[in-house]
């Protein structure tokens, strides 16, 4: 696992300073193990965000880790054509390459650690998929999308896209370098990742060496989720223990704690964990499959808008073999 941006020698890196001593940690308010499901055409997911109240886990609405699978030829999958309104999509990809196309003429392909940043804003059709070469070698497939919602006021923005390639990231360690950090959005202690967000956030990728300590500053106002990708440790100043497909919600404070088990299994060498953190938008959230809303009204707004064709078409010269444009945009 892990070609998702790397470094041979942690110690070249700038450090993040440890946190004062008048620093509080944040206490662990809950551990969750990610049920497994199926999405799109057949790949595998974790459902990280499951069972946890959206009033924990604002402004982030939903996060699924795809993979981590090792395809054989002919097997990689994606999505068929699909709508979105209402928030923002982050697909984080660690291992293999993904293709994605919308209905405003957007798109493009993401790899090896490459982040692709989707403001659906007030909507649009689009699609995800491994490229047709991957489809016909198969390979490592690995990845994350996050949804992020928008507060009432962004919610009709013109759709947008970023792609953050892998090498953009802001690489950082911890004061003791035992662990090589990511900043793929938001700040930490000074150094700012390349993603530019609606709702004021962090995103960072923590890989943390057996035995080593990461504790890191993190803003007041923020609220703090660290979900295990892969491998074993412990949360916040209590020790919890973690591993993979875990998510732990922290409770209000100026830190955050996170320990890699001395022993690790020898397929994950180090305990990797993506790190959000956002200003909650305390809004109502009215949500129904790709649509996220504030009231109902405008959920089923949405439904309709989509089924009258007004969230875009998709490009028939650009679709996927097999596909028909008026049975897929109504899948």
């Amino acid at each position: 696992m892990m070609p998702a941006v790397t470094v041979e020698d942690f110690n070249t890196l700038a450090r993040v300073p440890e946190p004062g001593p008048t620093a509080v940690d944040r206490p662990v308010r809950s551990v969750t193990t990610a049920p497994s499901g199926h999405e799109g055409e057949g790949f595998p997911v974790r459902r990280a965000f499951a069972g946890v109240d959206l009033s924990e886990l604002d402004p982030f609405i939903h996060l699924d880790q795809m993979g981590e699978v090792d395809y054989a030829p002919g097997e990689p999958k994606g999505t068929a054509w699909h709508p979105h309104r209402g928030f923002e999509t982050v697909t984080y990809l660690i291992d293999g390459t993904f293709e994605h196309q919308d209905s405003h003429g957007g798109g493009g392909v993401i790899t090896n650690g490459d982040t692709q940043w989707m403001t659906a804003g007030g909507g649009l059709l689009h699609i995800e998929r491994p490229p047709e070469a991957l489809v016909t070698s198969g390979g490592l497939f690995h990845g994350l999308q996050l949804w992020v919602n928008l507060p009432k006021a962004d919610k009709w923005l013109q759709p947008r896209y970023q792609d953050l390639r892998a090498g953009e990231s802001v690489l950082l360690t911890t004061y003791d370098g035992g662990a090589l950090i990511r900043v793929i959005a938001g700040e930490l202690a000074g150094h700012t990742g390349p993603g530019a967000t609606h709702t004021p956030m962090a995103m960072m990728h923590a890989t943390i060496s057996p035995g080593a300590t990461v504790r890191l500053p993190w803003r007041r106002d923020f609220n703090a989720l660290g979900y295990v990708l892969s491998g074993a440790g412990t949360v916040g100043a209590q020790q919890h223990p973690v591993r993979t497909g875990q998510l732990a919600v922290f409770g209000p404070g100026d830190a955050i704690t996170i320990a890699g088990a001395t022993h690790q299994e020898s397929r994950h060498p180090a305990l990797d964990v993506v790190l959000l953190g956002g200003q909650p938008i305390r809004e109502p959230i009215a949500w129904a499959g790709p649509f996220v809303m504030n009231t109902k009204a405008e959920v089923l707004q949405a439904f309709e808008d989509y089924q009258a064709g007004r969230l875009g078409v998709i490009p028939a010269e650009r679709m996927p073999h097999g596909h028909v444009g008026g049975k897929t945009s109504q899948d």
